[in-house]
């Protein structure tokens, strides 16, 4: 098995990026152990589709990843997908709900009844001692396929709560290691800015000493040296609980450390937005919940219907019979067989409406649910497509054109500032935009990533492969 998961991902990964690999890897299992078998005849293999992996047993504990600094963000999602409990949770409630199809298909026990006479009853062929019995109920034609039918789309949504799961724990994930990304790239920006500071302020010194500047221009670096020192200590703080929310959606102790993120895909692609609405209505697992959840009521509806047709019971009794007080009886001694055929009357009608009307109430209030929660997702979906446009507008703003004219500023009035011509504030405020500007730029890339994230958790699949 392990072989052959290796294998399956790297021919992926040779075709598509490693996060496409990985989904494709467990779409891959899911799509084998689901058709391999029908789970309302056999129980699921836990083993096998628990999150596209082998089973989270000791003796698979090679295959969790360990983070080192070449670890990319496939090794983040691995890890989260085979120890989250979170989702081993929502498998388990899958799996539960799978068993529960056998359970409402098969037929109700056997009765086994006894009776012992007190006092013998006396007939010709002689007394009777005991009465053994043996009944079997039959419910209604087809009350246990509709039993099993309803059951099944429970498990249905119970396997679709599991994908959704899935999809809100890699977008934890991804957002948190997005975030962790952002910091270490807001701390290195941090102290280049830190570093020209410190130039600045030698540049000022200099000047202060040929008289060319004030004592206030090296107060006024100075000052600008210890904010900036005090926020890369900020920065250098929130590692920890950074650190701890991606621990904690990986199941490991919060004070694990982890290496900084070394890149972040930057891939650029654009949207069509009732491309992804289309997607939603396709795609999204809280939507097939309600589906199947609907469907379910369909087949109680039909279900309350057999109500009004009787059940069967058939049974089979003998009684033990002692040999007769008077000699050569005939048929002394034989004991009698009994076979019974018994039917409930269904005359409560009114119960059996009132079940009926539940079920065709339960049906039309999912059918509402359903246009409810897609209208709120379709408004999920447009305001985070609109949040992943301004990323994308800002980062294409600040790269090519804010950034480089804050840098121009500075080196024009550094030198405008050394030749006597220029003021010393202009220097800063220069300085302090383009420490603005760089980790405006950072937060746009990193916000760019989160908002793709969600967007692939809001429709349901991957993205970036189909609009490639």
């Amino acid at each position: 098995m392990k072989n052959c998961i290796a294998i399956y991902y790297n021919l992926c990964k040779s075709k598509k990026n490693e996060e496409a690999a990985l989904e494709s890897v467990f779409n891959f299992f899911f799509l084998t152990a689901c058709a391999s078998h029908d789970p309302r005849k056999n129980p699921v293999d836990e083993d096998l589709i628990l999150t596209g992996f082998p089973a989270l047993s000791e003796s698979h504990e090679e295959n969790i990843p360990e983070f080192t600094e070449s670890s990319v963000l496939t090794d983040y999602l691995t890890y989260a997908a085979l120890k989250n409990p979170g989702l081993k949770a929502a498998f388990l409630r899958w799996k539960a709900a799978l068993e529960k199809i056998p359970e409402v298909k098969s037929l109700p026990d056997p009765r086994f009844t006894y009776g012992y006479f007190i006092r013998n009853v006396e007939t010709r062929v002689g007394p009777q001692r005991h009465k053994f019995g043996l009944a079997q109920t039959f419910p209604w034609f087809g009350k246990l396929k509709l039993r099993g039918n309803a059951a099944w789309e429970t498990a249905q949504a119970e396997k679709e709560r599991y994908e959704a799961a899935k999809l809100k724990l890699f977008f934890q994930v991804k957002e948190v290691y997005y975030e962790y990304y952002y910091l270490s790239q807001a701390i290195a920006v941090t102290r280049e800015n830190l570093n020209l500071l410190e130039y600045l302020e030698s540049v000022a010194r200099t000047q202060y000493t040929t008289g060319s500047a004030s004592h206030a221009d090296i107060i006024r670096a100075q000052v600008d040296l210890g904010k900036s020192e005090d926020r890369l200590r900020t920065l250098k703080d929130l590692r920890h609980p950074i650190v701890a929310g991606l621990n904690a959606a990986m199941n490991r102790p919060a004070t694990a450390p982890l290496p900084w993120p070394r890149r972040i895909e930057q891939e650029k692609v654009r949207f069509a937005e009732d491309r992804l609405l289309e997607y939603l209505k396709q795609s999204n697992p809280e939507l097939k919940v309600v589906d199947f959840l609907a469907a379910r009521e369909k087949w109680n509806i039909d279900l309350a219907k057999k109500n009004y047709y009787p059940d069967m019971t058939l049974s089979l009794e003998t009684i033990d019979t002692g040999e007769a007080d008077m000699p050569n009886v005939d048929d002394s001694g034989k004991d009698p067989y009994v076979g019974m055929l018994s039917i409930n009357i269904p005359i409560r009608w009114g119960k059996y409406r009132a079940i009926e009307r539940q079920a065709h109430n339960r049906y039309r209030a999912f059918q509402h649910e359903r246009t409810d929660r897609e209208n709120r997702l379709a408004a999920d979906v447009k305001l985070t497509l609109y949040k992943y446009h301004d990323a994308e507008r800002k980062i294409d703003l600040y790269k090519n054109t804010l950034t480089p004219k804050a840098e121009q500023s500075i080196q024009v009035n550094i030198q405008t500032y050394i030749a006597g011509k220029g003021t010393f504030l202009d220097v800063i405020d220069s300085v302090r935009l383009l420490l603005e500007f760089k980790l405006a730029f950072e937060r746009a890339v990193v916000d760019r990533s989160q908002r793709l994230a969600e967007l692939e958790m809001l429709v349901g699949k991957q993205l970036l492969k189909d609009f490639e």
